[in-house]
C-alpha cells in the first residue's frame, strides 16, 4: 500500500477542497447531477471528453467522500443505477458554480494565452 512521504495538510481548508474535487472532472460531474443527469449513460454523454472509465472512478470516489449517493434499482433489466447529490454535496455547489462563473468570464483571456503558447512551442 502507498505510504505518503509527506503527511497531508487537512488542516487548511483549500487542501480539503481540493482533496474532494481534485480530478479533471470531478466539477463537471458534480454540476451535471446537480441539473438533473442522474444515469452513467446520461453522465457520459454530457461530458464526452471524459472517458467513461475516467467518470466511473471519479463517481466512486465522489462517492467515498459523501458527495454523491448512488441508488441502485435491483429489480430493473438492465440493471439501473442513479447519483443524486448528498446534502455535503449540495454544499460544495457554491463552489463549483464559481468555479463555473470565473471560467465563464476568463475564457478569452486564456484561450488566448493558451493559443499564445501553442503558437512559441511550435
Amino acid at each position: 500500500m502507498y505510504e505518503r512521504k509527506i503527511p497531508e495538510d487537512l488542516d487548511c481548508g483549500i487542501n480539503v477542497t481540493m482533496k474532494v474535487l481534485s480530478g479533471k472532472w470531478k466539477p463537471c460531474i458534480i454540476d451535471s447531477i446537480h441539473r438533473g443527469i442522474r444515469r452513467p449513460v446520461e453522465l457520459h454523454a454530457a461530458i464526452p471528453a471524459a472517458a467513461p472509465r475516467v467518470i466511473n472512478m471519479q463517481l466512486r470516489e465522489l462517492e467515498e467522500f459523501s458527495i454523491v449517493t448512488k441508488k441502485v434499482y435491483p429489480d430493473s433489466v438492465p440493471l439501473k443505477v442513479e447519483y443524486y447529490l448528498t446534502p455535503l454535496g449540495v454544499s460544495i455547489m457554491p463552489v463549483v458554480t464559481a468555479i463555473d462563473k470565473w471560467g465563464t468570464a476568463n475564457k478569452d483571456c486564456i484561450v488566448g494565452i493558451c493559443k499564445t503558447m501553442e503558437a512559441a512551442c511550435e
